[in-house]
């Protein structure tokens, strides 16, 4: 089966998170566990935790087809010690907080080397980073995002994925979350049936596709290979509507949460309906 949804917010509490996917017709959905515009949160109370547990439950929605996503802030890479200790602390919070509520799976960007170090050692800092704060929690996934490449970000090649993974102690707690216009900015072309194909082949040999727990469906403003991240609506961009069709009916891709991340809110019912209707019945 198919998991659709978008990433929902919890304003008024993460309680909400369930209530606001069910109400765009998901059954999937992405959130944050907190504010990620700030690096600390009032832990979550026994209320907030068994609120959302209860409306998972009556609406339906298991842990797996969640794809909570940690703060933008956090950078597991970051070249300075001081400053990545601030962000390992943080990842380690919002793997607890995930823990918490229940949920399998923490979705994060791998990090940047700010152009004060080389790429394999921003890499190798991450896997560093991320074997300390498996070690100190429990269950949850660690899923690594692949990126546009802008800025001095690594994790827009495959093979930065593979190096980091390659690099995890636990690899029962590594995953990856592919982001369709992540990709196409980094140059993965996902347009025709072949470049799909090429594409996902290219992953399943430098990653595998046992590591695939989740994707993020986006359009995309960027051009190809610009190396810049702009999202857009589904069919909008420079991606455009085929791409769509060939993931929703890839069997691979079956019970593994597709995330909506695009541009305008309002459209995500009628986008998730639109995904839904590509489903060949064939």
């Amino acid at each position: 089966m198919k998991w659709v949804g978008a990433h929902v917010s919890i304003s008024g509490g993460v309680s909400n998170a369930p209530i606001n996917a069910r109400d765009i017709g998901a059954k999937a959905f992405g959130m944050f566990t907190k504010n990620q515009r700030q690096w600390k949160a009032k832990p979550l109370t026994d209320e907030q935790i068994d609120g959302f547990k209860s409306n998972l439950e009556a609406f339906g929605y298991t842990p797996e087809q969640i794809l909570p996503h940690d703060s933008y802030l956090i950078n597991l890479g970051h070249p300075d010690p001081v400053a990545r200790k601030k962000s390992l602390d943080a990842f380690i919070d919002e793997l607890q907080r995930c823990h918490q509520l229940g949920l399998v799976y923490l979705n994060f960007h791998p990090g940047s080397h700010l152009r004060k170090i080389s790429e394999s050692e921003c890499l190798a800092l991450i896997a560093e980073s991320m074997n300390t704060a498996l070690n100190e929690t429990e269950n949850v996934v660690a899923v690594l995002e692949n990126t546009a490449g802008q800025g001095s970000n690594v994790g827009f090649r495959f093979e930065h994925l593979a190096e980091i993974i390659d690099q995890v102690e636990d690899k029962s707690r590594v995953g990856v979350c592919l982001d369709t216009c992540h990709a196409f900015a980094a140059g993965y072309d996902l347009r025709t049936e072949a470049d799909y194909k090429s594409t996902m082949d290219q992953f399943d040999s430098v990653i595998g596709l046992d590591y695939l727990r989740a994707l993020h469906l986006n359009d995309a403003k960027s051009a190809y290979e610009s190396r810049v991240d702009r999202h857009h609506s589904l069919g909008e961009g420079n991606i455009g509507w085929d791409l769509f069709r060939f993931l929703m009916n890839d069997p691979r891709l079956e019970d593994k949460p597709m995330i909506l991340e695009t541009i305008d809110q309002q459209r995500w019912p009628e986008e998730i309906r639109q995904l839904y209707g590509m489903i060949s019945t064939q």
